[in-house]
């Protein structure tokens, strides 16, 4: 049984957080992905070039036949034939028509309950309806992983999330102040787009080994904002994934203390002593940078993680049109992932915030 609950946040704040919990085949619970996308933004599929689309399905089907199940439950959900070629029937909007970010992994040998986390803060402009309806998606499958990721935007792609393995994936924007981003191609294209690679991990990788020759294996492409991802997972291993120019793919280890991330591109900068001033385009991410690298110096509890996280955080200053819209902590030991979301300004100019909501992933 499906169940849809307001978790955070309501129609007198910012934000409303919605938790959708699906449980079925991969079928069934893209049919209810796509009746949740219709009933809260309208969205319809869009008129696609049939040879494009037509490589698209193909390349999901052999190489991520979740995300391909549930859109052929999409498809029935609008009374199409899976088979159609000239629709899209991915990039199920929250929102109807009309950024920075830091994250942290701390190892469990640096823990002082010795287990690993991933702590991140989500930060983007306030921008009327910008990210003020995201969802919380746990999926109970038939066959296949467990899952509970945050989305800002698309209910079959994620910008973070947890599954019954423990292993968690963080988006996080990327290349500001580089010189060497790629490219953006036309999308959508065959392969994944860059909020598609978190739910194709979750979806198919049980370890970090196994998500390094899934990424390596994988065909993506960026839409106009390249991403990197942080990625960790129940033993104590974690990595950051980066694309570089020239199709170039950099794997970027932990070696046994935190792995800091925020905006750039760590394998143009691999020692934080070595980062520049920032500009006005870099939206602070060398300044977020050395914060976090000096709050998580020695050993660290699960508050002192969090208190790392709000020191990088965006303050509500009234001529910065952004903030920090949730921070979340994953304990992939446990399985969980614990958000805080941005609910507005309060009347002394700080910034309000939603307690904090404790989501399970375990079957």
């Amino acid at each position: 049984m499906n169940e849809l609950t307001i978790v955070a946040g309501g129609r007198h704040d910012f934000m409303t957080v919605r938790h959708l919990v699906l449980r079925g085949d991969q079928t069934t619970i893209g049919h209810a992905l796509a009746e949740e996308a219709r009933s809260s933004a309208g969205w319809v599929p869009a008129n696609i070039d049939p040879l494009r689309n037509r490589a698209r399905w193909t390349w999901f089907e052999r190489n991520w036949p979740e995300h391909y199940a549930r859109m052929s439950g999409a498809a029935t959900a609008f009374g199409l034939d899976p088979e159609t070629d000239n629709v899209c029937l991915d990039g199920m909007p929250t929102l109807p028509d009309g950024s920075g970010c830091s994250a942290v992994w701390c190892p469990p040998v640096l823990a002082a309950d010795g287990q690993g986390r991933v702590a991140r803060n989500y930060d983007l402009f306030t921008e009327p309806g910008a990210a003020s309806r995201p969802y919380v998606i746990t999926m109970y499958p038939d066959n296949g992983l467990a899952s509970t990721a945050l989305t800002m935007s698309e209910l079959d792609g994620c910008t973070e999330g947890i599954n019954e393995a423990g292993l968690t994936v963080t988006l996080l924007l990327t290349g500001l102040g580089s010189t060497s981003r790629p490219t953006a191609p036309p999308a959508p294209q065959a392969g994944l787009n860059i909020t598609q690679v978190p739910r194709f991990l979750l979806d198919t990788c049980e370890n970090v080994d196994q998500a390094k020759q899934a990424l390596l294996g994988a065909k993506q492409y960026d839409e106009g904002v390249p991403c990197h991802y942080l990625i960790a997972d129940a033993s104590g291993q974690a990595f950051v994934w980066e694309r570089g120019a020239h199709d170039s793919e950099h794997i970027i280890e932990a070696t046994g203390g935190p792995l800091c991330v925020t905006n750039h591109q760590l394998h143009e900068y691999p020692d934080v002593q070595d980062l520049p001033e920032d500009t006005p385009e870099t939206f602070l991410t060398y300044q977020r940078a050395r914060a976090l690298a000096k709050e998580t110096a020695g050993r660290l509890s699960a508050g002192s993680l969090r208190a790392a996280l709000d020191a990088a955080a965006m303050s509500a200053v009234p001529e910065q049109p952004w903030r920090t819209l949730w921070r979340t902590v994953f304990d992939p030991a446990v399985r969980t992932m614990t958000s805080r979301f941005y609910l507005g300004d309060a009347d002394n100019g700080s910034a309000r915030y939603s307690p904090e909501v404790t989501f399970e992933v375990a079957k």
